[in-house]
């Protein structure tokens, strides 16, 4: 999949008026974007009404005792697995719920912002998390360009994501 045409900031705000529409709360775990997705929810006014918050689990052993990623699997997989990407969603939403309430969505991200190899991963292969209800998918980027361009084409995917989500 390839980065989607449309700016994060235009995605973000069409995410914040559906998720206040629908009354639902969003969570986010990053890595590689090392904030920047929170921060592009954060800039749409009111987002406060539906971001739970965020988590930047940029060392690898943070995405464990912050986000309950399983340890083994990490060792084994490294940060840079669909599956990481996966638990970092649903862990997200547990986290960072209400009351032992989930929030609706997890979001997260994880992959290699370059310029070098990462673990045997190249630049631009990224993970994409996303946990609503009972449903927890992960979606593979193959992302070409700088760091900076790569973290934002990250976001941008991401949030595009949820909205192809909850069109569903």
């Amino acid at each position: 999949m390839t980065a989607p045409s449309v700016t994060g900031a235009s995605v973000a705000q069409r995410v914040i008026a559906e998720l206040t529409a629908r009354r639902m709360t969003i969570a986010v775990a990053e890595s590689l974007t090392g904030g920047l997705l929170v921060a592009e929810l954060v800039s749409v006014p009111g987002a406060s009404a539906v971001l739970r918050g965020g988590v930047v689990a940029y060392a690898t052993d943070l995405k464990s005792s912050l986000l309950g990623v399983d340890a083994e699997l990490l060792a084994r997989t490294g940060p840079i697995d669909a599956e990481v990407a996966r638990q970092m969603a649903e862990g997200v939403r547990w986290r960072l719920g209400r009351d032992g309430v989930p929030a609706d969505i997890g979001l997260a991200t994880t992959g290699v912002a370059g310029p070098d190899l990462q673990d045997g991963h190249a630049p631009g292969e990224v993970w994409i998390g996303l946990a609503v209800g009972d449903t927890v998918e992960a979606y593979g980027l193959s992302l070409g360009g700088d760091r900076a361009g790569i973290r934002s084409a990250t976001v941008a995917a991401s949030l595009q994501r949820v909205l192809d989500r909850l069109a569903e």
